[in-house]
């Protein structure tokens, strides 16, 4: 069964979790067909991707079937190998991390429930919109696990250390309301798809070499010290500046406009 449809239209690439009939639940064809969509957006001419779930939610997490043909096996021999990102990541984590190192912007639209292994793949989003009933866990304490599919490398990016450990400890699930205060989400909209859609359409019409440098710029920002940022400011800066076409469009913003509305 097809696990995830990737479909792109201007310049907008719509990846979709299809297995609806288990709420969209990771098991191994699942974690194949997110990354092979990650490769495939890559590749193509899109200039953001909107991540979403069909049927009654965005993904309920880890199949558990699935988990349970892990029994008996070494667990060091099929967790620990690198065998994705160039040597850094394992298969789980690469299907969360392969949508962080994309050049293009990435939005998350989630709906119903959003666990495990589901909100760890929200997270390699840049954006997540929220529907109203939109519920969120950190869900792999209830088996007596940790998150293992890069959440540790993102949630402390959005969170404080006490919502951290809050979400992780407990696995109890938050509502999209008390994610949006504490920064897991991003907004929360009556219809989180079709917003996400519209936002993909505003972005996709911005300058696409200046989006790519954008998101450059804030990811080395996220981790680097102020010196190395405020070089890559200026490098990012001076490279589109030096590109004709991109004078020929500030000159005709510019022209536009009294200096005072600029």
């Amino acid at each position: 069964m097809q696990r995830v449809k990737v479909e792109i239209s201007d310049h907008i690439a719509q990846v979709t979790l299809t297995r609806a009939d288990k709420r969209n639940a990771v098991d191994q064809a699942m974690v194949d067909a997110v990354i092979d969509a990650a490769a495939q957006v890559a590749q193509s001419d899109a200039r953001v991707v909107v991540l979403a779930g069909d049927g009654p939610c965005f993904c309920a997490g880890i199949d558990l079937g699935a988990f349970g043909a892990m029994v008996g096996k070494d667990p060091v021999e099929t967790i620990m190998p690198r065998t994705h990102g160039m040597g850094r990541t394992n298969q789980w984590q690469e299907m969360v991390l392969a949508w962080t190192r994309l050049e293009i912007p990435v939005i998350a639209a989630l709906h119903g429930p959003v666990f495990g292994a589901g909100l760890q793949l929200a997270l390699g989003a840049d954006i997540r919109i929220a529907g109203h009933d939109a519920q969120l866990a950190v869900m792999e304490m209830k088996w007596g696990l940790v998150p293992d599919m890069g959440g540790m490398v993102l949630l402390p990016k959005l969170v404080g250390s006490d919502v951290l450990r809050l979400l992780t400890y407990t696995a109890e699930p938050v509502t999209a309301q008390a994610a949006l205060e504490w920064g897991l989400v991003t907004r929360i909209e009556a219809d989180p798809k079709a917003a996400a859609m519209a936002l993909a359409a505003q972005i996709a019409g911005k300058s696409p070499k200046a989006i790519r440098a954008a998101k450059r710029l804030i990811d080395l920002a996220e981790q680097a010290g102020a010196e190395e940022v405020l070089l890559a400011e200026s490098r990012e800066q001076a490279a589109l500046i030096g590109q004709p076409e991109q004078l020929e469009v500030v000159a005709a913003h510019f022209a536009k406009r009294p200096a005072v509305f600029q």
